[in-house]
């Protein structure tokens, strides 16, 4: 049985209604790690681009506003349809690092300057932290682990959408968006909880690999590491701006 993951793109049933393969035609570790690179080469070379337009003094709203609309279409279509991964992943990529790239930029010159590269750094420190921390067995993917994260990741995603619909009327939950000390203390729950989905996507990525899925499953594997590191990006970048406008 695959394990649970947190990451909704990454479901416990997705490897198994896809099958087993051997030999050339099976999903590999190595595989994954391949896609995911390439996935992630795709993104920064966007993000890159879409920094310099809006540096350039280019209006690259509409570019945030279509990347994380487009992005978010093809989230669910290779959610329901792995298949497609292949063929999507990259283009969510570009579309994704769109977003990336103008939401960056305004950080970059609203908060502070810096402040993006220190949320980069700190999201591939902790991918890495957490990788080693997962192959030693240092952090292990028990089940009461997985039911913890997936519980807690669901939380967030309430708290988000129920601070999504109050914005209709004007309105926030509480503490979320504030430089307090309570809203540091969100953010930095929040961020930890999002670190720890990458221990549950390598423990799924792995056990996929040695039940034997298709090999179009690197690609959607990949895809489900990329969804993780974006949403650890964009709370580690809001946690670095609310420590910013504290010292203020």
């Amino acid at each position: 049985m695959i394990g649970r993951s947190g990451n909704p793109t990454l479901k416990e049933s997705t490897f198994e209604r896809a099958g087993t393969f051997s030999g050339m035609n099976a999903m590999t570790i190595e595989g994954t790690v391949n896609k995911a690179f390439i996935t992630l080469i795709i993104l920064l070379g966007s993000a890159f681009s879409t920094w310099m337009l809006y540096f350039d003094g280019y209006n690259v709203v509409p570019m945030a506003i279509g990347g994380a609309l487009v992005g978010l279409i093809l989230a669910l279509i290779v959610s329901f349809a792995p298949k497609a991964a292949p063929f999507l992943v990259p283009v969510y990529a570009v579309a994704e690092g769109m977003f990336l790239g103008a939401i960056s930029a305004q950080f970059e010159q609203r908060i502070e300057p810096g402040i993006t590269l220190n949320a980069i750094l700190l999201t591939m420190g902790v991918f890495f932290a957490l990788l080693i921390a997962y192959k030693t067995r240092l952090i292990k993917a028990t089940e009461n682990f997985k039911l913890g994260v997936v519980a807690a990741t669901g939380g967030i995603a309430l708290v988000y959408l129920i601070n999504f619909i109050l914005g209709f009327f004007g309105m926030q939950v509480p503490f979320l968006h504030e430089s307090s000390w309570i809203g540091i203390g969100i953010s930095v729950v929040i961020v930890i909880i999002a670190a720890l989905n990458l221990v549950l996507d390598f423990d799924f990525i792995e056990n996929g690999a040695a039940q034997g899925a298709p090999k179009y499953m690197e690609w959607y594997g990949a895809f489900g590491l990329m969804v993780t590191l974006v949403w650890l990006y964009l709370e580690i970048i809001r946690l670095l701006a609310k420590l910013a406008a504290s010292r203020d």
